[in-house]
Formats: C-alpha cells, structure tokens, sequence
C-alpha cells in the first residue's frame, strides 16, 4: 500500500542524527534538572525547573531550589524521567556502548532511590496512574539490569512487586470493572487502567491485562473518532463521562494491545496508529504537543510506544511505516527546544530518543 499525499510517511524530511540529539537531550536534562537528594550518596531526584540567570536562562539549578522530601517533587514526572534514562540506556546497548549503558543503569538507580526517600522511604502513593508509570519504569529497570549484569535489580523488582499488589486492589465491579484513579475511589479513566494493563501483560498476569483491554474497549472507546476518552465517574443515577482525548491516553492502550497480542488486539493496534495519525497529526507540525505541567510529558509518552508498534512485525507495513513517521516528524518540531520545565525536558528527551529507533 503506497501512502497517500499528506500522510506523514509519505512526506519527505531532512535526514536527522536523533540517536546523536538524543545522548545531548539526556545531557541537557541531567544536568540542569537532576542532582542527589540532598546530597545524599548513591541518590537522584529531578527539580521541577530552571532558574534564569541573567543572560543565560538555561542555568543548572541553584542549591536553594533543590527538592528537600517536603518540596513539590511529582511522583510521576520522575516515573518518566526514569523511563527516560532507561531509553537511553538501551539505545546505549544497542550502538554497543555499554560503559555509557552502564552509566545510565546507575543513575536510573540512584533515581529509583532518590523517589524511594523523597517519598519517605515507600513506593505506594495516592494516585493509581502514577503507581503504574513507576511501576513500568522499574520494570524497564530490571530488564535493562539483566541484560547489562545478568543479574535483577532488588530495588526495582520491590517497586514492581509492591505497585502492582496497589493496582490490584483498585480493581472491584464497579462500572463493571476496571481500577480506580486514586483512593478516593470516584473515578475510573484511561490514565491509570492503561499503564496498568501493560504492566499486569507485562508481568505475565495475562488474564487481568485482557480484562482491562476489554473494559477500556467497551467503556473508554470514541468509535466515531478511533481513540480512547478520558474517563467515568460513577454516580447515584449511573455514570458521567469525561470525554476528553488526551494524547498520552493513546499510548500505553496501543502499547498493552501489542503486549496482549490477540488477533483483535493487533488489529485495534493498527486502527488505533491511523486514528492518532487522523486526529493527533498536523503535517508539518507533528503530533500534537500539550504544553506545560503535566501536558508537557504527555506526547513523549505516546511517542515512545508508537516506536514500539514501529518494529513489531505482526502489525500491517502500513501501520508501521505511519507510526515511524510520526515519531520522526514530532522529533524534528521538538529538537531545537530548550525547555524549563523538567516535564518538557523529559518529553523532549523521550520523543528523540523514540526517534533514534525507527
């Protein structure tokens, strides 16, 4: 099948070194975000932001900024920047650089630390969709530990281990399935049963991930538009829906469909990479970007598992050609930022890192 005009693979681009922009991404975030928690040895923590500095507004930040374990700190921002250093990681491994490999193995688990203490010494937090971003990460952790040292992590497979016991217990019948958001128990959305549905495919709880699948296909769907909405809330008569399309909702669904692997799974897989392609795509303009705060990770997120779907032979050519394209032209948009907010940052990384595969 030939791409149609204005299909993003279909559109010619400027050969770009994203492997190259990537590692300075990386450099970039690391060392005007990250630095020890308090000064603590063997840990890592992001701030929020830089601090301007006269006529350099890109200055490291400054010793009185940085995060103390009361300070707004973003469990998940940090869950991101972890999976961030694990990208690195692992396009590390794959040029055959494992010293640098090796390098982002200890800092992801200084990171893993850093959370740990900054979230006074527990992994389990108010809000399921972040357990599950952490719990991701971690696993990504373990894997890229393995492969690296021939050995697992005990910190990550911890954080694994813990956060998917939480997910378990967000689960009950109501809205005829699915896991609550945050302990409140008061709303049930893509954010938190995707990522969780990963991860249970993930960790081999295969029967558990289906059943999320389903229930986000059945309660979450837009058929009219191909992608996910945001979320329920149960009420006293029945149920109110919170139609929203955010972008990063699409990513880990597409991501757990490829995990699952059913027949019905590869083809909403492929379904879904055209939706995104149809209602998430400006050409000359990639996906769509979200701005700041939270929004700010949010195309990352998607970016990365579109890579994924890229290289996964069991979907149509089509649709891999479509997501690689994708991915690459929102790289390009987002290589020459210098964001401010560690969101941004982390997201730019991931994009470029995304890109450096496809």
């Amino acid at each position: 099948m030939t791409a149609s005009p204005g299909h993003p693979a279909a559109r010619h681009r400027q050969p770009a070194n994203f492997a190259a922009l990537a590692r300075e991404a990386g450099a970039e975030v690391n060392a005007r975000f990250g630095h020890p928690l308090m000064n603590l040895p063997g840990t890592w923590i992001g701030a929020l932001a830089t601090v301007a500095v006269g006529d350099q507004p890109h200055q490291p930040i400054q010793p009185h900024t940085r995060p103390t374990p009361w300070s707004p700190w973003h469990y998940w921002w940090q869950a991101h920047y972890l999976d961030a250093m694990i990208d690195a990681g692992f396009l590390a491994v794959a040029r055959g650089d494992r010293i640098e490999a090796r390098i982002e193995l200890q800092r992801a688990r200084a990171l893993l630390r850093g959370i740990l203490v900054h979230n006074f010494g527990r992994f389990r937090n108010d809000f399921y969709d972040d357990m599950a971003w952490l719990a991701l990460a971690a696993g990504r952790l373990d894997t890229l530990s393995v492969r690296l040292l021939a050995r697992h992590d005990r910190l990550a497979r911890r954080a694994v281990k813990t956060l998917a016991r939480e997910l378990h217990g967000a689960h009950d019948d109501v809205l005829d399935g699915g896991i609550y958001w945050s302990r409140k128990r008061d709303f049930k959305n893509t954010p938190a049963n995707a990522p969780a549905a990963l991860l249970l495919a993930r960790i081999g709880e295969m029967e558990h991930a289906q059943s999320l699948l389903d229930w986000l296909r059945a309660e979450l769907f837009d058929p009219d538009l191909g992608l996910h909405i945001d979320g329920i809330h149960p009420t006293a008569n029945g149920r109110s829906v919170e139609r929203t399309i955010y972008t990063y909702n699409q990513g880990p669904v597409l991501a757990a469909m490829l995990e699952v692997g059913r027949p019905q799974d590869l083809l909403h897989a492929a379904a879904l990479i055209e939706s995104v392609h149809q209602q998430l795509y400006t050409p000359g303009q990639g996906l769509r970007l979200e701005g700041g705060g939270d929004g700010g990770l949010f195309t990352g997120i998607l970016c990365r598992y579109l890579a994924l779907a890229a290289h996964d032979p069991r979907l149509p050519v089509q649709a891999r050609r479509t997501a690689s394209a994708l991915v690459r032209d929102t790289a390009v948009v987002v290589a020459g930022q210098s964001p401010t907010q560690l969101s941004k940052a982390v997201q730019r990384w991931s994009i470029l890192s995304a890109a450096a595969t496809v």
